[in-house]
């Protein structure tokens, strides 16, 4: 199943099977990161599929999911802080158009916090996010 998205003139595939295959890419770049955030935007249409696939790659993985919600600029501190609490070892940003149009906001803050990060597009890789899958 796949379909097309379209954030700030950029499309690309929300593939099934993807946020599972990142979440097992992060583990393999954070392997000491026992939970992780996966942040994500509920207004999404998308975001519940997301989650099921990323809570049954966490399963098979061993690590615990802390899911945080962003759907305006001003809830990326507070999910930020939640994250520096709970003590998370890594994040995931799920895809989706609005996450992807504040990547800059999100890269900048996982940077300030030492947290390694998984985005969605090469975008967020090329603005300094640690690492993307679509090549």
């Amino acid at each position: 199943m796949s379909s097309s998205c379209r954030s700030s003139g950029t499309s690309y595939p929300a593939a099934s099977g993807l946020e599972a295959k990142r979440l097992r890419l992060l583990h393999e770049l954070a392997p000491n990161a026992i939970t992780v955030v996966v942040l994500v935007n509920p207004n999404y249409p998308d975001t519940e599929r997301q989650l099921t696939e990323v809570q049954e790659a966490a399963l098979a993985l061993g690590v615990q999911l802390l899911v945080l919600k962003a759907t305006s600029e001003s809830d990326f501190d507070p999910a930020f802080a939640t994250l520096i609490q709970r003590q998370a070892g890594a994040l995931l940003v799920a895809s989706d158009p609005f996450l992807f149009s504040r990547r800059d906001q999100i890269i900048a803050l996982a940077a300030r916090h030492a947290v390694p990060a998984i985005y969605q597009v090469r975008e967020n890789a090329v603005s300094g996010g640690v690492d993307e899958l679509w090549n």
